[in-house]
């Protein structure tokens, strides 16, 4: 059986997939024009398959994506082929989830104010210098400093996506006390999670926000969530609530998000994602002090990359027994 990769993988890599499948040929192609003449005869893909490797294809059973996500992994004929497409979701959830819950500690406690005052030498409680003093009003009085935090066992979660990554997210928000709601476009495929309040479809998504403290991105990017998060969507949130999108950057219009922030209509964001990135270092979201930004790191981790040859791996020993793969994806929906 042949098998072709691209791009090409790193000689342990490969020698990992020849272990696992001693009686495949495998064709590790340095470039696409290589790629390209190795799949006549090829029978699956792993990596990235191209319209021109697509088209040489006459045996083509299986692609394998060595990413989760797939908006610039789709076209029209890879949809219309008969060959099924298996993804990498699945390897990050936990620790996206930790990234998530570290900008929820962060404007929970004010951690992203003190950090800056840190670098200015400020010695001054969130409220400012009056929130020190307010202190001292004695025992049961609610001050400055308390109503700069939020106690987060009376706070309020929605995820967007609630799929592995939004699962994990939903664990770490309720073992702090977070109540957490969702929404998802297939609610009955969705994670069966002790704790979680609600799954609803996506036509309540104005519903969820109504309601959530901290509002978290985990959908792919889909044609059905690209720009899901424009002005009116903004809107719909609390002004004392916080978006966070660790999903894709096409689901949040940049520039209906800044006019939400500068008008005070939502409390702050967390972003790790994109409309353009790199992020240009001209653009208006720098210069807020409530909102956190990260160049697209929340799925680094040491452990990812032993987790992704585990998979690949364990998906084609699946492939030459001839069992359901994992991860199998509806091309047509891009998940």
């Amino acid at each position: 059986m042949k098998l072709v990769i691209h791009p090409a993988v790193e000689p342990d890599r490969l020698a990992a997939l020849m272990e696992a499948a001693p009686e495949a040929e495998f064709e590790n192609a340095a470039d696409e024009d290589s790629a390209v003449e190795a799949m006549v005869g090829a029978e699956a893909v792993l990596g990235k398959i191209t319209p021109r490797m697509l088209a040489r294809a006459d045996r083509l059973r299986w692609v394998q994506s060595f990413t989760a996500s797939l908006e610039h992994y789709i076209f029209p004929e890879l949809v219309e082929h008969p060959c099924t497409l298996t993804n990498m979701r699945g390897l990050f959830g936990d620790v996206i989830a930790d990234q998530v819950m570290g900008y929820i500690l962060c404007f929970a406690r004010n951690l992203h104010t003190y950090v800056r005052h840190q670098v200015e030498r400020r010695y001054e409680p969130a409220g400012g210098e009056s929130a020190r003093v307010s202190f001292a009003a004695g025992p049961g009085t609610v001050n400055a400093m308390d109503r700069a935090t939020i106690f987060l066992p009376g706070a309020t979660m929605g995820i967007v996506g609630f799929g592995a990554i939004g699962a994990e997210i939903a664990r770490r928000a309720m073992a702090f006390g977070i109540t957490v709601h969702a929404v998802d476009r297939f609610p009955d495929r969705c994670p069966k999670l002790e704790g979680v309040e609600e799954i609803w479809s996506v036509d309540r998504l104005h519903s969820l926000l109504a309601q959530s403290d901290f509002v978290v991105i985990a959908a792919p990017h889909t044609p059905e969530t690209e720009r899901l998060f424009d002005a009116r969507t903004i809107d719909a949130m609390r002004r004392s609530s916080y978006l966070i999108n660790v999903g894709r950057g096409a689901i949040v219009v940049l520039d209906d998000l800044v006019d939400a922030l500068r008008e005070g209509r939502i409390a702050g964001a967390a972003l790790d994602v994109f409309e353009v990135e790199p992020l240009p270092p001209d653009h208006p979201l720098w210069g807020f002090p409530n909102v956190i930004i990260t160049p697209h790191t929340a799925g680094y981790s040491p452990v990812v990359s032993p987790r992704h040859l585990a998979a690949l791996t364990a998906n084609l020993r699946r492939f030459l027994r001839g069992e359901p793969l994992a991860n199998v994806v509806e091309k047509a929906l891009w998940f």
